[in-house]
């Protein structure tokens, strides 16, 4: 039986409790959605679902403190962390409100030959489900809920176990915007649950972010029954250092591509790919800004923190050097550098989920993008290079849903976001976000 539960990761205390749905619970859910949308999201216009989800956007900064404060008791994440996270969930309901109108505009087709017109016409879909991770409770439910609800889908949204609270914070919150009985439900599902909402035939699709083993699951079970599904899974994304006018600046942004959400971010640099004659000065300069940067902020869960552990001796059982910030307390993990992993090591196809980073010395262009792309993942990655030719370069040979130059932190509502690989597929955000599960209906007249 799935627990759904706030259990303080600082403190080990048990918070609160939320009851597991009843199959009752689960069975009004999705009638209610599939009512919602046959009386509210196929006969409203976009101009009006758009109000609401703009309203929604207010509500999030007007009750900031509150959801920051939950999410900081929920899953450990930095205040500051909690607080940037609920403003960008605001901007993207923003984004959706304010381009919904024309990203779903009739999309006229030139006719190659005969008379009269044809256009694609988007439309919603029906009801849809979303499973969202524990590291980001308020920010992934943004990315799925905003362009669908505005679209006119309705959502059935199960929250990671231990994110209850600012779960049923959400779903208080698109009531009071005024989204009908319906269009937005939280059902605190058990995992056989989630195979029966998938498999009813008024579901039309799944969006999931998580493990590549609830992803696989998933879409088994999705696949099985003929729904469209969107998977946005690990990441071990590769940070290159090619060249720099400023190593300082590289290392900070390094840093903070590391040590983001103490490390618990899919997108997060892992891999840090640095080129032979930078490798000393940034990896000296690395180590002691990440161990400096150890203290605060706790795993997201004593489990969480013991995964890492495993892998870490795991790392080091293999061949790897670790240099360490200090001692392991409880779901306290000290930031670390691994370095001297060779491709049989158990953590170089990994992904390290928490403060730890592996550093790679590489001759050239050449065998960085080699180490960049020996992965089984593909969601993001990072380069850095002086050289503009040489930057776009690379970033062409990187296999990755994403690569950002010279930059971190650079994500943005109309930017899409997304992998290949074991990263998963599909995309949210930007106007990609909102193609994912859109009729594109052809309407075709004839002369």
């Amino acid at each position: 039986m799935t627990e759904y539960a706030v259990r303080n990761p600082a403190t080990g205390e048990l918070v609160e409790t939320v009851p597991t749905a009843t199959d009752a619970d689960i069975a009004a859910a999705i009638d209610a959605a599939a009512a919602a949308y046959s009386s509210w999201g196929r006969k409203t216009t976009v101009a009006e679902r758009a109000a609401l989800v703009r309203r929604v956007a207010e509500l999030h900064r007007e009750r900031s403190a509150e959801l920051s404060a939950t999410m900081v008791e929920e899953m450990g994440k930095p205040l500051a962390d909690a607080e940037g996270e609920v403003d960008f969930s605001a901007a993207i309901y923003e984004f959706y409100a304010d381009n919904a109108e024309r990203f779903l505009a009739d999309e006229p087709i030139e006719l190659g030959e005969g008379e009269g017109t044809a256009v694609i016409r988007r439309a919603p879909v029906g009801a849809l489900l979303g499973i969202m991770p524990w590291n980001f409770p308020v920010y992934q439910i943004a990315r799925f809920a905003g362009p669908n609800l505005v679209t006119g889908n309705t959502i059935l949204l199960k929250p990671a176990p231990q994110c209850p609270r600012s779960a049923a914070m959400q779903e208080q919150i698109f009531r009071d915007a005024g989204f009908p009985e319906g269009a937005y439900t939280t059902v605190y599902a058990t995992n056989d649950q989630v195979a029966d909402i998938i498999a009813d035939p008024r579901v039309q699709g799944v969006s999931l972010t998580g493990s590549e083993r609830a992803g696989a699951a998933v879409a088994e079970i999705a696949g099985r029954h003929l729904k469209k599904v969107v998977l946005e899974l690990g990441g071990s994304d590769p940070f290159i250092v090619l060249s720099s006018d400023d190593l300082d600046a590289t290392v900070d942004a390094a840093v903070f591509a590391r040590m983001d959400n103490a490390g618990q971010v899919c997108n997060g640099g892992k891999r840090f790919i640095v080129v032979d004659v930078l490798y000393d000065d940034f990896v000296a300069k690395f180590t002691e800004k990440l161990l400096a940067a150890s203290e605060g902020s706790p795993l997201s869960s004593v489990t969480a923190a013991d995964t890492l552990e495993k892998q870490v001796a795991q790392a080091v059982d293999g061949g790897a050097q670790l240099t360490s910030a200090g001692e392991r307390k409880g779901a306290f993990f000290p930031s670390g550098v691994l370095s001297g992993l060779t491709t049989d090591n158990p953590a170089y196809h990994q992904e390290l989920f928490g403060p730890v980073a592996m550093v790679f010395r590489v001759a050239d262009e050449a065998e960085a993008v080699e180490i960049a792309n020996d992965t089984p993942y593909g969601l993001g990655s990072y380069v850095f290079s002086t050289d503009p030719d040489q930057a776009q370069r690379v970033a062409d040979q990187i296999e990755a849903g994403m690569v950002f130059v010279n930059g971190v932190g650079l994500d943005a509502a109309e930017l899409p976001f997304g992998g290949i690989k074991r990263s998963g597929f599909g995309r949210e955000l930007g106007r990609y976000g909102m193609e994912e599960f859109v009729n594109k209906k052809l309407i075709r007249v004839a002369g």
